[in-house]
């Protein structure tokens, strides 16, 4: 067949037109696929599975252009179609119809892609393994348990803090949050952290109840919440149960070293560990007064229990801080702060507080 003759067959039977067309719904298609399969979790061989298939339908449409038309009785031979005359200005209008709707499925891919990207861009930014714990509410009738609160989740946020694996925000940073903000997604973003822990704490008499609930504030997708129903004496098992999980949930990798900081018992005595959660209670409160409030509770614990490091480290805070707040001189506090730390070390030589 003459060359010349044999394209302008190709273009009488609309092959051209069918490559464009074929061309132009396969980028489509392709877009689509790798754009929306992943929103729906659809396994990545199935665009691949999609690609393949576009590639070997190229050719069988090619071929089919070839030797069929679409004419209004339906497909054809193309020689009976020929000999019909098909109307040129219903071809024109039916292929202005396919380009229109393929450019605003197009343009809907795109955005739609923008979007998705954003997302994943907003969601990457933030390491997954990252966490603020927020102030706990208090829930006790007695309002002056408040300081209970305040501790249980200071003490939960030093347990995870040891986890090397772990981003977490300090407590200086989270505490001008309430225990039950609304808008999640935006203190995440604020504190540069994916996930959220919120709390509760009840206390009666020697009984304490923890509610915790830890959200993904990007997804606002609760991923673990539980309730401890604890006695005072049992309260640290409670804690290093609730970072433990946190820990898991969050599929941080923990050393050895890190699990046994994590499960630590820094007293057995909960007279003291009361008095030094008080303590550490008005050392956050920053005031002349509140400070020497501290080093009472402090100094009480240390009585209770003369192995408590913790206690120790809190009463070298005070007297560190003592000066900057009351203007007193600085060499009359530094010797007891000094001594409190160093004492604090050599009871527990990896205290992160000292």
């Amino acid at each position: 067949m003459n060359p010349r003759k044999f394209f302008g067959e190709l273009r009488r039977r609309n092959v051209y037109r069918v490559a464009v067309a074929y061309a132009v719904v396969a980028w489509l298609l392709i877009q689509i696929a790798t754009q929306v399969f992943p929103f729906f979790e659809i396994p990545n061989w199935a665009v691949r599975l999609v690609v393949l298939l576009l590639i070997i339908g190229f050719p069988v449409a090619l071929i089919l252009a070839w030797a069929f038309e679409l004419t209004p009785e339906g497909l054809k031979r193309t020689e009976t179609a020929d000999a019909e005359h098909l109307p040129t200005r219903s071809r024109t209008r039916t292929w202005i119809y396919v380009v229109v709707i393929t450019g605003a499925i197009s343009i809907g891919v795109f955005y739609f892609g923008r979007y998705r990207s954003s997302k994943q861009s907003e969601s990457t930014e933030l390491p997954a393994k990252s966490i603020a714990v927020l102030p706990f509410e208090n829930l006790s009738r007695d309002p002056d348990n408040a300081y209970f609160a305040d501790g249980i989740q200071e003490e939960i946020l030093t347990r995870l803090a040891k986890i090397a694996d772990l981003k977490v925000i300090s407590r200086t940073s989270t505490q001008r949050y309430q225990s039950k903000p609304g808008n999640l997604s935006e203190i995440a973003k604020q504190l540069g952290v994916a996930n959220i822990l919120e709390g509760s704490v009840q206390k009666a008499a020697d009984q304490v109840r923890v509610n915790v609930q830890l959200i993904n504030a990007l997804t606002d997708a609760h991923l673990w919440a539980e309730t401890y129903d604890r006695k005072l004496t049992d309260i640290f098992a409670a804690e290093t149960e609730i970072a433990k999980t946190i820990a898991e949930t969050l599929q941080a990798n923990l050393s050895g070293k890190e699990k046994s900081a994590i499960t630590a018992r820094p007293t057995e005595n909960s007279e003291a560990h009361d008095l030094y959660l008080r303590g550490r209670y008005f050392f956050g409160k920053r005031t002349v007064n509140d400070f020497k409030r501290a080093i009472d509770y402090f100094n009480q614990a240390i009585a209770k229990d003369p192995n408590y490091a913790p206690a120790y480290a809190g009463l070298a805070d005070s007297y560190v801080l003592l000066p900057e707040y009351s203007g007193q001189r600085a060499d009359e506090s530094l010797p007891k702060a000094r001594w409190a730390a160093n004492k604090a070390l050599e009871l527990d030589s990896n205290l992160a507080e000292a």
